[in-house]
């Protein structure tokens, strides 16, 4: 397989030195399973973040997978790292392997560095006990909500958008938040205490009723649940301000205005309002959120 890419890519790119050249022991990538689908992906690099082992790529049409747009990807080969760099030219395998995304065999060119780089991860989150502004907002009923309604409640709040293609992003949260949800169902003394809020980084096509029926499907919420657990949106100037208090950086894509580039941040805020917990990414587990969460002995 890399040695198919590596022979594309020098009659595609004119690429003068690959990270093939480097041996598959250093791989961190894991092994697919059976059922798992692959895709050729091929772009230019937009930014680099290898602590995270996320790379951002404008790329070309993913054929059968996605339209030409902007989009983060896992990346866990080390050894591709000491070739990225914003502006570099990539092809790689992506992998759709039973909930997660990552790209592997890929090559790199440097021929034209010259695109300028943005990441969705360079804001400073708040630190723990930082009090929450009362921000303003409305729910998937078109109702008002402000931050200080929920005090009295350990608030867990998190960012997604409805048309977030990759399964590791909004889908994850989404579903981490399905499953807290459930296990507060077994936990009622903490339950009635805690309440779930997620918050759209794309206002402009996330309106309230986008917003139901995305819950009433992903989420699989009825009326009862959507008390215990809210989607928001607002004007993109509210929406923006509550992202950039929790550290969370996202615009649109270039090429593509219904895709928004974003991080991640869910975040634990106090019944008296403070910020409790950031977390920064998607490897957090529910279960260690709800450890968290008694940690704050709310029953």
């Amino acid at each position: 397989m890399k040695n198919k890419f590596l022979i594309y890519s020098l009659l595609i790119f004119g690429l003068i030195g690959s990270a093939c050249s480097s041996t598959k022991s250093e791989s961190k990538s894991p092994t697919a399973s059976a059922s798992a689908q692959k895709f050729e992906v091929k772009g230019k690099v937009v930014s680099v973040d290898k602590a995270k082992h996320e790379v951002t790529i404008a790329h070309e049409e993913i054929k059968g997978f996605m339209e030409a747009m902007t989009m983060p990807f896992t990346l866990l080969d080390d050894y591709v790292y000491s070739e990225l760099k914003p502006g570099s030219q990539i092809l790689a395998t992506l992998v759709v392997d039973q909930g997660r995304t990552w790209l592997e065999d890929a090559v790199v060119s440097n021929a034209d560095p010259n695109q300028v780089g943005r990441t969705e991860d360079t804001g400073v989150e708040p630190a723990a006990g930082a009090e929450t502004p009362d921000f303003a907002l409305v729910n998937q009923d078109g109702k008002k909500i402000n931050f200080k309604q929920y005090r009295g409640k350990a608030l867990i709040m998190t960012f997604i958008y409805t048309r977030c293609p990759l399964p590791d992003y909004c889908p994850l949260m989404t579903q981490n938040f399905k499953t807290i949800n459930s296990e507060l169902q077994n936990k009622p003394a903490l339950r009635d205490k805690t309440h779930l809020l997620s918050v759209t980084v794309d206002p402009d096509y996330d309106k309230p009723n986008v917003l139901r029926d995305y819950g009433a499907s992903a989420a699989k919420l009825d009326n009862d649940g959507f008390k215990r657990w809210e989607f928001a949106t607002g004007s993109p100037e509210q929406i923006k301000e509550v992202a950039q208090f929790f550290g969370l950086n996202y615009w649109k894509d270039d090429k593509d205005k219904n895709q928004v580039i974003h991080g991640l941040r869910t975040v634990i805020i106090t019944p008296d309002g403070k910020v409790a917990k950031v977390y920064r990414h998607n490897d957090w587990k529910p279960e260690d959120l709800v450890k968290d969460l008694e940690k704050l002995k709310l029953s």
